[in-house]
């Protein structure tokens, strides 16, 4: 029996999770990754979770860039940055 060896990783700026959701959907459709590596989701940390609700067969973990301007009160101009990966559940 011949074991797959190969590790799929692939790397995305969204320009905001719902521009870059789409995108995503398509990658993961043809390309099947292994390993997804996304920027620039815009999230504050409260919505982070629509990773994991979205991309259910991947394990996510990351971070908003807009902590610690949230902690400083409201949410003024766009939103900006974030990091997220998404690892495949079956590595997991």
């Amino acid at each position: 029996m011949e074991s797959d060896s190969s590790l799929t990783v692939m790397s995305f700026n969204m320009h905001g999770f719902h521009q870059g959701v789409p995108v995503l959907d398509d990658l993961i459709a043809y390309k099947d990754p292994d390993v997804i590596m996304v920027q620039e989701h815009w999230l504050t940390p409260s919505r982070l979770c629509l990773f994991e609700s979205r991309f259910v067969d991947y394990f996510a973990f990351g971070s908003s860039a807009m902590s610690s301007c949230l902690d400083s009160g409201m949410l003024r101009g766009r939103p900006y940055g974030g990091i997220m990966t998404l690892v495949k559940k079956r590595f997991t």
